[in-house]
């Protein structure tokens, strides 16, 4: 009985952890990062698993005793490695983002929390693609430079990965290295910056080539040491140079383990807008108010579309979409993904043409060539996990570096070149999710057999960096999606054989038990698809009030999942006893109760 107490009582500890705090205008998440070592999804699953055990023992009072405390399980950032999809990632910020926090300023990340002693010296911030970490960064050194905030630093050096990358070859002493990205630096000749206060700022983390080897680089603590790059960086962050310098990194949440969790002294996470924020941006950008609000009502129509907006730039994207259809109403407005990236590549498409031919087209008229080679580069970027690209990738999928800017003034909105210090070219695309539409686009094919290779295919990813590219995948097989782009795809009309086979194939794949990442993709791939039929079976039973007595079969109870995990009803105290009172459903049910506020 001692020892059951005991582990109630570690079990209790575990479960309430401070709330976190957040930025204020960016919406950061504050984890300490002693706690984030702690954190687990299999910690938080022991609470219901301790209950079950205490019921077969029968410890009744002790169970009900540690069941009606409510305790609150932790949504700070975790140790472990985030292998969602950064969709499923912003679809669990959504939830997050309803609840109370407390926030700090941007231009205060480096002052310590309410109870922290030690003074903080790197932060880590996560954040999905397009998100704000950079806005985040450039509102800080403007800040700074117009002495706004922070001006105890005297020097703030700015250092984006894209363009470190090009150096990975090189050999450097840190004061060389601080001199490229610095003409002011250089020409005062100034070289002991442990004299002054110092912030190094390392923009893009996820887009850093170099192998940043923490335990196999030799040691560096002399500024004038000639060495590579990577040694450079590794003993930055470790703290063997300039062990007072300040040190801000950005990345996406599936990079952030690059950097050992011991050279971090506090995590944020950049939240980007919440519903209020949303409609916020759609009424600052139309003046017509009747617009607006009838682009935040379809919206609000789609969950997904919904979800999406969290990211400032799909708001810009369905803000394009929308408005060009309502003003020249035309057909039925988009209602999932694919049907709004669809239109995206054909409002600019016309856009371009109009431009060029001076005309308006009624339909589009695609340079195929070019929009099929940027799906080439999409595509094979994609599976490598690249988000920029140089030149030797453009020639690897038929781009001529020399014509590079005719492609960027083709796709002006969809694709981007920038100059970097060296005066290199780097390329990118402006989101992820443009990226990943593209690929589809130059990857497309009508048989059923490859529709289901690719289901197979993203479901053998650990990362899940397949997943929305198989939902516009699957979104360009029907003939809605396809007559908007009749010219441009490889191969058209899939017969509806095919697309019956594929949906009946998903839904084969959902019975054999998933993990929950890939389980909740594969419901979003049938909403492309437009099939709803496991859904609405769950609800049938959701609203019959038969569901905690019922034998569910695997498909159900991972549509049960999806359904309570992408509901517009925020999921503050779960109340699993609804739901299942059995142990399969309390393991079935391990997702939502790690979704929730919560559990009882």
């Amino acid at each position: 009985m001692t020892f059951v107490r005991n582990e109630l009582k570690m079990f209790k500890r575990i479960l309430h952890p401070e709330l976190p705090e957040g930025f204020e205008s960016q919406k950061q998440e504050v984890v300490d990062a002693e706690d984030k070592k702690q954190e687990s999804s299999a910690r938080e699953g022991a609470l219901k698993i301790t209950l079950h055990i205490l019921r077969k023992m029968n410890q009744k009072e002790l169970a009900d005793t540690l069941e009606k405390s409510k305790i609150c399980l932790p949504h700070g950032g975790t140790g472990e490695v985030n292998n969602e999809h950064e969709l499923r990632q912003i679809e669990t910020t959504t939830r997050k983002q309803a609840r109370p926090e407390t926030a700090i300023k941007c231009n205060d990340i480096f002052k310590p929390l309410t109870g922290q002693d030690k003074p903080i010296r790197t932060v880590l911030t996560k954040g999905v693609a397009g998100i704000g970490k950079t806005v985040s960064v450039q509102k800080f050194i403007l800040d700074w430079a117009e002495g706004k905030a922070n001006q105890d630093v005297q020097f703030v050096f700015s250092f984006p990965f894209r363009e470190l990358n090009l150096m990975k070859e090189d050999k450097h002493t840190f004061i060389e290295l601080l001199n490229h990205f610095s003409m002011e630096t250089k020409e005062s000749r100034i070289s002991n910056y442990d004299k002054y206060k110092v912030l190094f700022i390392f923009d893009g983390l996820d887009e850093c080539q170099l192998p940043l080897d923490f335990q196999k680089n030799k040691i560096c603590c002399d500024v004038t040491e000639s060495t590579s790059v990577d040694v450079l960086l590794t003993n930055l962050i470790k703290g063997n140079l300039l062990p007072s310098a300040l040190l801000w990194i950005t990345t996406r949440p599936a990079a952030a383990n690059k950097i050992p969790a011991a050279c971090v002294d506090q995590v944020t996470e950049v939240r980007g807008f919440n519903d209020p924020q949303k409609e916020e941006y759609f009424r600052n950008r139309f003046s017509d108010e009747d617009m607006a609000s009838r682009i935040i009502s379809h919206i609000k129509t789609s969950r997904s579309l919904h979800i999406m907006c969290h990211v400032p730039v799909f708001c810009w994207i369905s803000a394009t979409v929308l408005e060009h259809m309502l003003k020249h109403k035309r057909e039925e407005m988009p209602k999932n993904l694919t049907e709004m990236y669809t239109h995206l590549v054909v409002f600019h498409t016309k856009q371009k043409n109009e431009k060029y031919l001076g005309k308006e087209e009624t339909g589009p008229h695609w340079n195929k060539e070019s929009i099929l080679s940027l799906g080439k580069l999409a595509f094979q970027q994609l599976v490598n996990g690249n988000l920029i690209f140089y030149e030797e990738d453009l020639k690897e999928a038929g781009i001529d570096v020399n014509e590079a800017s005719v492609y960027s003034g083709l796709c002006t909105q969809l694709f981007k070149e920038e100059c970097g210090l060296y005066q290199d070219k780097v390329y990118c695309f402006v989101h992820l999710s443009i990226q990943e539409f593209l690929a589809a686009v130059y990857v497309d094919k009508s048989e059923g057999t490859f529709y289901k290779s690719a289901v197979d295919k993203a479901l053998q990813s650990e990362t899940g960096n397949l997943d929305l590219f198989l939902r516009f995948l699957l979104g360009l097989s029907l003939e809605s999606n396809q007559k908007h782009l009749r010219g441009l795809l490889t191969k058209t009309r899939s017969s509806s054989q095919s697309h019956e086979e594929t949906v009946k194939y998903i839904k084969e794949k959902i019975g054999e038990n998933p993990s929950p990442e890939r389980s909740i993709n594969l419901f979003h791939c049938l909403n492309e698809l437009n099939d709803h039929s496991l859904v609405k079976e769950i609800q049938r039973y959701l609203s019959s009030g038969s569901l905690s007595g019922g034998k569910l079969s695997p498909a159900q109870w991972s549509a049960l999942v999806f359904v309570l995990l992408t509901s517009e009803k925020e999921l503050d105290v779960f109340d699993l006893k609804k739901y299942s009172r059995s142990e399969e459903g309390l393991l079935r049910l391990l997702p939502v109760v790690k979704a929730s506020r919560a559990a009882l």
